[in-house]
C-alpha cells in the first residue's frame, strides 16, 4: 500500500474541496434528527398525558384481571336478614354446584339460631369444622364435607340456601371474613377491618380504612381487595364473596354430569367397563356429550365458532386473490397501455382499501345481518383492493428482458404475459396471498366482535360479563394455537414457492416455429 505524502494530500484536498470538506448540514444533521426525535417523544408524553396515566393506573386491578385468566371465583352471597339470620346463597352457575352448599372454606355457626334438634345441631357443628382450603382439578372440584341434616338448609330451584347466625369465609390461612348480623370482621395478615351494620342501610367503620379497602361514599359499599385470594363487597344487607381458586373448574364435566366428582382413572373405568349411567346410552357417548355440551365451557360451540373464523378468513382471502389477480394486469401501466383504464382500476383499489376492514364489517353486518357472511365479505372487499395494488406494483417492476425475449419471437400479448411476466411474479403473488390468509385468520377474530360471526363474537361476550375471564383465556389459547399452526404452514409454503421456483424461457432456434415454451430449472 502506497502512502501519500502530506503535501500531495493537501494538494488533492485543495483541488477537490467538495469531497473532503463537509457542509454544515452534513456535520449537524445527525444531532438535529436526534433532537427532533427526542422532542417528538416529549411532545407525545405531554399531549397524551403519559405520566398521569401511568401514575394513576390501578396496577392491582390489572394483576387481578391477569389472575382471573388462570383461576376461577366461587361467588356466594351472605344475605343479612332483619330476623338476625344469615342466608348463604350460591348461584346455580357457581363452580361448587348446587349439591355442594357448604364447601370446606365456608364455616357456618348454627348454635343460637338452628331449629333442629340438639342431636342434629351437634352433628351440624361437627360437620362444619374448618378444613384445608379447597383445590381443584380439570375433572371436577373435590367433594366437600357432607352438609348436616339440619332443617335450616333448604334447596330451591336455581340456588342453595343456608341459614346461620355467623358465617366465616376462609380465603387463606391469614385472610378471612367473619359475618354476623351486626358486624363484618375482615382479617388480612396482621391488619383487621371492622364494619358495623346497624340496620340503618349504611355501613359504619370503627377505624380508618386500610390501603386494601375502598369506600367511595360515606355509609356506602365497602370493597376489600384480598390480593390473589379474591375480594368482597360489604353492604348493609349483604356481603358478596368472591373467593378465588387457581385452575379451570369443571373443564370437562359440569356439576350436572354423571361423571362430575370422579377422578380421571374413575372416568376411564366407567367408560371402559362400568355399568351404563344412562339406560340406552353408552358411557362413552354420554361422556362425549357431557364434554361437548358442557354449559360452563361450551366446547362444541367454541370449536364450531373457531372453525367459522378459519373458513371465513380462507374463503375471503381466496375470493380476493381471484378478483385482484386479473384486475392487477389492467392496473399495471406496462401491461395495459390505456391510461384511463389504469387510473380507474387503481382508484377502485384505493376505494376498497381506504376504509378499514372493521368498518366494512359493520356495513355488511347491516346489509346481510350478523354472521360469517358479513365477515367474509369484509375480508374479500378489503383484501381485493390491497392485493390488487400490491400485484399491480409487482407487475410494473418486472424485468423487461424476459417479456421482450418472448415478444421478439412473435408471441401474442397473452403469450408474452403468460411466459414473460407471470413466471417472474407468480411466486410473489402466492407469497402475498399466503401472508394475507395468515393475517386474516387473526383479523377475523376482531370482526366477530362487531357481529360478523366466528369465535370473536363469543370472545366479546365472555369479556363483557367481566367475570368469565377463564373462558376468555381458553378461547385466546385456541386462537393462538390456530395462528401458530397457520403461520408455520404459510412460512413453509412461501419458502418452497420462492426457493424452488426459478423460471427461464427457451427461445426457438432460427427458422423454428414461434412456440415459446417454459422450462423450469431447479
Amino acid at each position: 500500500m502506497t502512502r501519500i505524502a502530506r503535501p500531495d494530500m493537501d494538494a488533492i484536498v485543495a483541488r477537490h474541496p467538495e469531497i473532503f470538506q463537509r457542509s454544515a448540514w452534513q456535520r449537524f444533521r445527525g444531532p438535529v434528527f436526534t433532537g427532533l426525535f427526542l422532542f417528538y417523544l416529549v411532545f407525545c408524553a405531554w399531549f397524551f398525558h403519559i405520566g398521569a396515566v401511568l401514575s394513576g393506573a390501578n396496577w392491582g386491578i390489572a394483576g387481578a384481571y391477569l389472575a382471573d385468566w388462570v383461576s376461577y371465583e366461587s361467588r356466594p352471597d351472605i344475605e343479612i336478614g332483619k330476623d338476625g339470620k344469615l342466608r348463604v346463597v350460591f348461584n346455580r352457575a357457581d363452580p361448587a354446584g348446587m349439591n355442594d352448599p357448604r364447601p370446606d372454606w365456608l364455616v357456618a355457626d348454627f348454635a343460637s339460631q338452628s331449629k333442629a334438634a340438639p342431636e342434629a345441631q351437634a352433628a351440624s357443628d361437627a360437620s362444619i369444622a374448618p378444613q384445608k382450603k379447597s383445590t381443584i382439578s380439570f375433572m371436577a372440584p373435590p367433594k366437600a364435607a357432607e352438609p348436616a341434616p339440619a332443617t335450616d338448609v333448604a334447596a330451591a330451584t336455581g340456588e342453595t340456601e343456608q341459614v346461620a347466625s355467623k358465617v366465616t369465609v376462609l380465603f387463606s390461612a391469614s385472610t378471612s371474613i367473619e359475618t354476623t348480623p351486626d358486624r363484618v370482621l375482615v382479617k388480612r395478615g396482621s391488619e383487621t377491618l371492622t364494619v358495623l351494620l346497624d340496620g340503618s342501610g349504611e355501613t359504619r367503620l370503627t377505624e380508618h380504612l386500610p390501603a386494601w379497602a375502598e369506600q367511595r361514599s360515606p355509609g356506602g359499599k365497602i370493597t376489600v381487595s384480598l390480593g390473589l385470594s379474591g375480594w368482597a363487597d360489604i353492604e348493609d344487607d349483604r356481603v358478596r364473596i368472591r373467593n378465588r381458586f387457581f385452575g379451570w373448574p369443571n373443564f370437562f364435566f359440569d356439576t350436572n354430569s354423571a361423571f362430575f366428582g370422579h377422578s380421571f382413572a374413575e372416568v376411564v373405568s366407567l367408560i371402559t367397563s362400568g355399568p351404563e349411567l344412562k339406560p340406552g346410552t353408552s358411557n362413552l357417548a354420554l361422556a362425549m356429550n357431557d364434554i361437548l355440551y358442557n354449559p360452563s365451557w361450551q366446547h362444541l360451540d367454541v370449536w364450531v365458532k373457531l372453525m367459522q373464523t378459519i373458513v371465513m378468513a380462507f374463503v375471503g382471502t381466496v375470493l380476493a386473490t381471484l378478483i385482484a389477480f386479473p384486475l392487477s394486469f389492467l392496473a399495471a401501466r406496462n401491461i395495459t397501455g390505456n391510461r384511463l383504464t389504469n387510473q380507474l382500476i387503481k382508484r377502485f383499489f384505493d376505494f376498497q382499501r381506504s376504509v378499514d376492514m372493521l368498518i366494512w364489517a359493520l356495513f355488511f353486518t347491516r346489509a346481510f345481518g350478523p354472521g360469517p357472511l358479513a365477515g367474509m365479505s369484509a375480508i374479500f372487499f378489503t383484501d381485493t383492493g390491497t392485493l390488487g395494488k400490491l400485484y399491480a406494483e409487482a407487475l410494473e417492476n418486472v424485468d423487461q428482458k424476459q417479456p421482450e425475449g418472448v415478444r421478439s419471437v412473435g408471441a401474442s400479448p397473452m403469450a408474452v404475459n403468460r411466459f414473460g411476466v407471470l413466471p417472474q411474479v407468480m411466486p410473489v403473488f402466492l407469497s402475498q396471498a399466503l401472508y394475507f390468509w395468515e393475517s386474516n385468520t387473526r383479523s377475523a377474530t376482531i370482526l366477530g366482535a362487531v357481529g360478523a360471526g366466528g369465535i370473536g363474537l363469543k370472545l366479546w361476550e365472555a369479556m363483557r360479563t367481566n367475570s368469565d375471564w377463564e373462558n376468555v383465556a381458553y378461547m385466546v389459547i385456541l386462537i393462538l394455537i390456530v395462528v401458530f399452526v397457520f403461520d408455520h404452514i404459510s412460512n413453509t409454503l412461501r419458502s418452497r414457492l420462492i426457493g424452488s421456483t426459478s423460471s427461464t424461457i427457451i427461445l426457438p432456434r432460427p427458422g423454428a416455429p414461434a412456440s415459446p415454451k417454459k422450462a423450469v430449472s431447479a
